[in-house]
């Protein structure tokens, strides 16, 4: 009786077993013909939830990829035809933060004095530093997808499906002008998602400098007893500017004297 796999050697050299099927799949294009065996079949279409490539993949990317894998492959299995299209996130703070490290700016008026346009290139650039690194893990883990043909959220073909798809949704009447409460970046100048306020300082603890000011008062009989006005600010660089003091007529105010 023949045997149907070929038995292993005691020692086994699993590096070497990965490479050989690597190049299996890659010489007989094995993603390839299982598109072509289904392509009379029902369409099931997958758009990968793109990652951004800026940095380097890890560990939760594998995790989110073999259960965006897991459905693909059941469905192709039940004979469904499903085109897997591959992305990119070319967008969003994070990318924009880390750039700014990179040239050493701290904030929107360094960005503007660096040059809009320059900064925008430098992100674009940075967006697709290790595509590749993310293709060979791909590959590595059997996540299979067509990066020939990826999209990229940046590209003008993209930002215009994005904006036909809220005029969709704005026709049938499910979009709708509202207020919310969210997170917003005084540095950065706009809001915040979610996602962005949970990475590493999001929230954080600052110093802000603030000083109390004696003013004598200059008549009156509070005047008489040596008192002063306790003035509190959190603005003291604008003190050497100021020329008065102002209250308010219908707030209570107390004189009080150390114990």
């Amino acid at each position: 009786m023949s045997r149907k796999f070929r038995p292993l050697p005691a020692q086994v050299d699993l590096p070497a077993l990965e490479r050989g099927m690597l190049d299996r799949w890659r010489e007989n294009k094995v993603f390839e013909r299982s598109l072509e065996r289904t392509a009379s079949g029902p369409r099931w279409i997958f758009y990968e939830g793109p990652p951004t490539a800026n940095g380097m993949p890890g560990v939760h990317h594998i995790e989110a990829r073999v259960f965006k894998d897991v459905f693909p492959r059941y469905r192709t299995m039940k004979g469904y035809h499903v085109p897997r299209k591959a992305g990119w996130d070319c967008h969003g703070l994070p990318v924009e933060v880390a750039v700014e490290k990179e040239l050493g700016l701290t904030g929107k008026k360094d960005i503007e004095s660096y040059g809009i346009a320059e900064f925008n290139a430098r992100c674009r650039e940075s967006v697709m530093r290790h595509v590749d690194a993310f293709e060979d893990m791909s590959d590595r883990m059997g996540f299979w997808a067509d990066y020939d043909q990826a999209y990229r959220t940046m590209d003008p073909q993209y930002v215009e499906a994005v904006w036909w798809s809220l005029q969709v949704v704005f026709d049938k009447g499910l979009l709708f002008r509202d207020f919310r409460i969210t997170p917003y970046c005084p540095r950065c100048g706009t809001p915040l998602s979610d996602h962005e306020l949970g990475q590493p300082g999001g929230y954080e603890d600052i110093s802000s400098p603030s000083v109390y000011v004696r003013m004598p008062a200059t008549s009156g009989p509070l005047a008489e007893l040596g008192a002063s006005l306790l003035i509190w600010t959190t603005t003291p660089w604008t003190l050497v500017s100021n020329t008065a003091v102002a209250v308010h007529p219908d707030v209570t105010y107390v004189a009080a004297r150390p114990a």
